[in-house]
């Protein structure tokens, strides 16, 4: 059976930067950071201070849903970005589209952990007659899959992956197999967090991987000699996928060709990449040859990049390892540097981002970069975005859990 060509035909985000897909691009092009005080609630017994918080959002400016109260924060976020990347994509399902021809592959790193906080808060006051009937439904990771599916009216395909900062990624290579294997015309996909609570924030410094400066503007600082953690973040992120034959029955504007996928295990540790990162080599590698590409077509890798000592030094590595010579003249940058670690929602946000500098021939900086590791050597497009061509990107997603995946998109251009 031949396989199916994949495209991207919409998009729909919730971020720091901005409250569309559009908003964002434009804060990313110009430079800005989605970073800030935490102001979700009092962090003055925590070390850390800052955080990408999603500024000003409210279901209701997308959609006259009335169960939005039966909706965790991830999940309303999930559903706003889905409803805003249909219609870009120009879809009308039950027309253009049969409904049990498009599926929902949606996950998240976390889920409804804000909920779960309330419910136990809840619990502890009165026992299980002061819980929500919809505290379940709040909190479980499956939910913004299924209100997306419910909003939509989408009846194919309905998953979610969770599977720490990769469960995006996982989705829409999921979605991307689902379509190649024609089971479906059309998928979904995505993630969200929500996870900006003092419990998720907490662990994190209890683990001492957050960032502990408090200042937006260098908190975040990937590859950076200086760095010292991560800064936590939260949104949501869908990409419409379609087979390359209904794109063009309907004559849909395309942002690009999915044409690699994988997903690998370290097999090593819970929170920490095995030595080389030899998980990620092997993720690049295979994803690579799954769209018969070698290492120098590649004109720009969208890196993990969290401002870690071990992801940064271990995926700088990795990428030395795969691309050879070729690694010191590909753009490298870590957008996360301006969104923050948005979880379960950073893989999907970073692929849009992408293929937004494939169309716009723009390659967007690492913010916060001043002196560069000395381990971390490679063109990481340091405080300002340059210009760019670029017909063949990856993006890296390397997750706690031993957890590796890597998309591969091409251009129209080439793909044409």
């Amino acid at each position: 059976m031949a396989m199916k060509r994949v495209v991207v035909t919409g998009m729909g985000a919730v971020t720091p930067l901005g409250n569309t897909i559009e908003d964002t691009w434009k804060a990313a092009c110009e430079g800005r950071t989605g970073i800030g005080p935490i102001t979700h609630f009092d962090c003055t017994d925590l070390p850390a201070k800052t955080a990408a918080e999603v500024k000003n959002f409210n279901l209701k400016d997308y959609t006259t849903a009335k169960k939005q109260h039966h909706m965790d924060r991830f999940t309303q976020m999930g559903v706003a970005s889905a409803l805003m990347a249909i219609r870009d994509a120009g879809i009308v399902i039950g027309k253009d589209v049969e409904n049990d021809r498009i599926g929902v592959s949606f996950g998240t790193a976390i889920g409804g952990v804000s909920s779960f906080e309330q419910a136990v808060s809840s619990f502890q006051k009165g026992g299980y007659k002061k819980l929500s009937p919809f505290a379940t439904s709040l909190i479980m990771p499956n939910m913004a899959a299924c209100q997306i599916s419910i909003a939509l009216g989408t009846k194919g395909a309905n998953n979610c992956s969770v599977m720490a900062c990769v469960s995006s990624a996982n989705c829409i290579g999921d979605a991307y197999h689902t379509i190649q294997r024609g089971e479906a015309d059309c998928m979904v996909a995505g993630g969200a967090d929500a996870s900006l609570t003092a419990l998720s924030i907490g662990s994190f410094c209890s683990m001492r991987a957050i960032s502990t400066n408090p200042d937006p503007e260098t908190a975040c600082r990937p590859f950076d000699r200086d760095r010292n953690g991560i800064v936590m973040g939260e949104g949501a992120g869908v990409v419409i996928l379609e087979s390359y034959e209904s794109a063009i029955r309907r004559n849909a504007d395309i942002y690009g060709e999915i044409v690699g996928y994988s997903s690998v295990s370290d097999a090593y540790h819970v929170t920490s990449p095995a030595p080389g990162s030899e998980g990620a080599v092997r993720a690049m590698k295979l994803a690579l040859a799954q769209g018969g590409l070698s290492a120098e077509d590649v004109d720009y890798i969208n890196a993990h990049g969290t401002s870690t000592k071990y992801n940064d030094q271990f995926e700088t590595e990795a990428i030395k390892t795969v691309f050879q010579d070729h690694a010191y003249r590909i753009p490298v940058s870590s957008t996360k540097s301006m969104t923050g670690h948005m979880m379960g929602a950073s893989s999907a946000v970073e692929a849009m981002l992408t293929l937004k500098m494939m169309n716009h021939t723009i390659i967007l900086p690492t913010l916060g970069l001043k002196n560069a590791d000395p381990q971390c050597d490679l063109d990481y497009v340091p405080l300002q975005q340059r210009e760019g061509v670029i017909d063949v990107a990856i993006s890296n997603s390397l997750g706690f859990g031993s957890h590796n995946s890597v998309l591969v998109f091409q251009s129209m251009r080439k793909s044409s």
